[in-house]
């Protein structure tokens, strides 16, 4: 069977942020994990336009097309101000159909909230886009810096992810998605 393709999508593009070693650090938790293939997609990597161009960017396609290549994703998420970044808002929406018929989990990161608010903000936008949003989630507390103490929340996240991706993937593949 082929390998299911998660793309890990750190959405901070903030200077001095975390997320990207954030992102390296959930990679490396799951990159062991048989029967997944992991692509990390840094939004610094992209220069998306601040409007919506009349017709996309270079840089734009090559985001929607990494998208749309992935049949699963893992969200890297700050919270800002009881929400995620616009940097986040920004990429998903340059996406549409291409999230359709695909499980979101989160890896979220704050303050004494855990990023819980940005997760909370993040699933009616995911499903609005008819994705799954995974139930569990890895939720990173930044005052206590303890990154190898979460490995059964990655797990168990993941095993979630896997199941609703490998389904989904069957699903898309007998029929197609009807929005």
């Amino acid at each position: 069977m082929e390998p299911l393709r998660i793309a890990v999508i750190i959405g901070s593009t903030r200077e001095g942020r975390v997320g990207d070693r954030i992102g390296r650090w959930f990679v490396s938790r799951a990159a062991g994990r048989d029967g997944v293939e992991l692509r990390l997609l840094d939004l610094l990597d992209y220069e998306l336009p601040a409007r919506y161009p009349k017709v996309p960017t270079p840089q734009v396609t090559a985001f929607v097309a990494e998208v749309g290549l992935a049949e699963a994703f893992v969200v890297v998420t700050p919270e800002y101000n009881r929400s995620f970044p616009a940097s986040l808002k920004q990429a998903i929406d340059y996406a549409y159909d291409e999230w359709r018929a695909k499980p979101v989990g989160f890896v979220s990161y704050g303050y004494r909230s855990d990023g819980v608010y940005a997760v909370e903000q993040l699933r009616p936008v995911f499903c609005e886009l008819h994705a799954v949003t995974m139930r569990d989630g890895v939720r990173l507390d930044l005052m206590h810096d303890r990154l190898d103490e979460d490995d059964h929340a990655v797990a168990a996240m993941l095993d979630q992810l896997t199941w609703w991706g490998l389904a989904l993937r069957e699903a898309r593949a007998a029929r197609p998605y009807v929005a």
